[in-house]
């Protein structure tokens, strides 16, 4: 138990990320308008000051259009609930992972009317999933007591990341799905800039003791040696069958945005949506080489136009 504080407490050290997400969680920084936060966590991570009047790097950009492309349209997009409204209209509902029910408390939930296999999440976050592969070994109180506590987060603060901010916060569940092999999805993430992919990212290993380890891809399925906080796949993974299709999907989808990340998952020969994602990383993942950081942040074209208002 002492070991393991230690090591939590030397990986918050040697990252300052952690650092400025550890004091935000207190609350320090609630009051701070956006642009001094975004300011302050930048340099705090990245080590120097951010350029807002002429950013270049991806990060940079994101940051830009956090500030000044506030599309109301956006809230809905990143709502894991409203997105499927949107997905059946723009590429069809057959993309959809099967909706198994939608809550606005754990309280709520019958769980002896769910399948054997099922997955639980909020709809307002992102990386707090509760799987279940076997109900008689699910543990339905503790998994109860995490999701109220996911119901009280606001997602919006860590990263000022204001799309999340009026998502109107809901518990869904979902088909339980995998690969044939019985292993978890891979997901395909294809990094959009004004409705064209450029960049492909292929995350596997997900639930695995070794972790999640990321290949990147051009959309000619060219494979590129970016490290962006994880590490390469010992096998490199292969193209899928249906991959031309996803880009077309995506590409319909991230159409008009100045950036988007759309993930799909790909099994049983078929495709399925994911979700989609304004900004990666918060902005705050440091790529590497940092020349990668430069080339992504030319692929955005940031709009003459400046939309405030949430």
């Amino acid at each position: 138990m002492k070991n393991n504080m230690l090591t939590k407490a030397y990986k918050l050290i040697k990252n300052p990320k952690l650092i400025t997400l550890a004091i935000s969680k207190f609350g320090l920084y609630n009051s701070m308008d956006d642009k001094t936060y975004i300011e302050k966590m930048f340099k705090s991570i990245m080590g120097h000051p951010i350029n807002l009047k002429n950013p270049n790097t991806f990060n940079e950009k994101l940051q830009w259009l956090k500030l000044y492309n506030r599309k109301p349209e956006y809230t809905m997009m990143v709502d894991k609930y409203k997105v499927r409204d949107y997905i059946s209209e723009k590429i069809g509902e057959e993309y959809l992972i099967p909706l198994l029910g939608v809550w606005d408390s754990p309280d709520d939930i019958d769980f002896d009317s769910l399948p054997n296999q099922f997955v639980l999440k909020c709809n307002h976050n992102s990386g707090r999933v509760y799987i279940c592969k076997d109900k008689e070994s699910f543990k339905i109180i503790k998994v109860k007591k995490e999701l109220k506590k996911d119901l009280k987060i606001d997602y919006y603060l860590p990263g000022r990341e204001w799309p999340y901010k009026n998502v109107p916060k809901k518990i869904i569940c979902e088909k339980y799905m995998q690969q044939e092999t019985g292993e978890d999805l891979i997901d395909y993430k294809f990094y959009c800039f004004d409705g064209q992919v450029k960049l492909v990212g292929i995350y596997s290993g997900r639930n695995s003791k070794a972790g999640t380890v990321v290949d990147y891809f051009e959309k000619k399925f060219n494979w590129v040696d970016i490290n962006w906080g994880y590490d390469h796949a010992e096998i490199r993974p292969k193209k899928p069958e249906k991959f031309t299709e996803m880009v077309r999907l995506a590409e319909i989808l991230s159409k008009d945005i100045p950036h988007l990340r759309v993930d799909f998952y790909y099994t049983n020969n078929k495709i399925y949506f994911g979700e989609l994602t304004f900004f990666d990383g918060s902005g705050f993942d440091k790529i590497e080489p940092i020349e990668w950081d430069y080339k992504l942040g030319g692929w955005i074209k940031l709009p003459d136009k400046i939309i405030k208002g949430v």
